[in-house]
């Protein structure tokens, strides 16, 4: 089954299920428990991005496998005068049911996967979004988890420059904080800035996949450029030297969001799974395997 997941980041302590600690994961887990309890084991979710704590999703996408059992169980009816239903709707229904009205997470749609389907190496692309009201614009207070207040005006034409220069197949390993077996090659296909109708500055970034802490380090090095701090074709070089600078800062969690996740045709998803789990160089050489987060 394909999950499309949306939640408000804010209280969860990222993605990725930690023993004693409220994360998405966990509650979605938590709840699959509870609509199984008799149909075990639990199933076990698998993400296209394991976004960090406080980090949002509109358009996260996530997995799993259901037994026989399970399936039959989800189409069964439940209570009196109910009829049969689509497995597919009925877990949604449920899982939304135990979360609650007033929940932060929400499952959108739930879908039979494709035969090869895999959450985490079948997109072709990940995309985000990040969120700043600088000096000049009007700050919202309902907004105030989803956009960062950024105490300085920012140049709007100098923070596209920078950007668009970033774009290819490149190591981002001054952009990433490393992790053991995880590639840091990766090709940044988007990167551009608009500001809307309140004057907020909003970023768009999309890539095959983004390593560990990568999009909030870009968004901090060209927001460095747009403050007039950092000449814009310094990124680059510091790109290029693929060691971690304290030449930017890194901004905070609360102005990104996931907004979607992009897979090819259900024909080539079980192919595109399988190329990448091969780590990739900068030539296109294949050397080990891509880590998603």
């Amino acid at each position: 089954m394909r999950l499309a997941i949306a939640y408000d980041g804010t209280d969860f302590t990222g993605w990725a299920r930690q023993p004693g600690i409220r994360t998405v994961q966990g509650e979605l887990e938590a709840a699959l428990a509870t609509v199984f309890r008799r149909f075990g084991p639990v199933p076990r979710l698998t993400v296209a991005g394991r976004t960090d704590a406080g980090v949002h999703a509109t358009g996260q996408v996530a997995h799993l496998d259901l037994t026989a059992a399970q399936i039959a169980h989800l189409a069964a009816p439940h209570g009196r005068g109910a009829k049969a239903q689509k497995p597919t709707a009925a877990l949604a229904k449920r899982l939304n049911g135990i979360a609650g009205l007033k929940s932060d997470i929400y499952v959108a749609a739930v879908t039979v996967a494709p035969e090869g389907f895999d959450a985490r190496f079948s997109p072709v692309f990940r995309r985000y979004e990040y969120r700043i009201a600088d000096a000049t614009a009007r700050r919202d207070p309902l907004l105030r988890h989803h956009t960062v207040w950024y105490p300085a005006p920012l140049d709007l034409d100098a923070m596209n420059a920078a950007a668009g220069q970033l774009l290819g197949l490149h190591d981002w390993a001054a952009y990433c904080r490393p992790r053991e077996g995880a590639t840091t090659i990766r090709e940044l296909q988007e990167f551009r800035w608009h500001r809307d109708d309140s004057g907020v500055l909003i970023a768009r970034l999309q890539a095959d996949a983004f390593c560990h802490s990568m999009v909030r380090a870009l968004v901090g090095s060209v927001v460095s450029v747009g403050e007039a701090k950092l000449d814009g074709d310094r990124l680059l070089g510091i790109r290029d030297d693929a060691r971690r600078t304290s030449e930017f800062k890194v901004m905070p969690a609360a102005g990104l969001t996931l907004v979607e996740v992009g897979y090819p045709s259900d024909h080539d998803v079980g192919l595109r799974a399988a190329q990448t789990r091969a780590r990739r160089s900068v030539d296109g050489g294949l050397t080990g395997s891509i880590s998603n987060a």
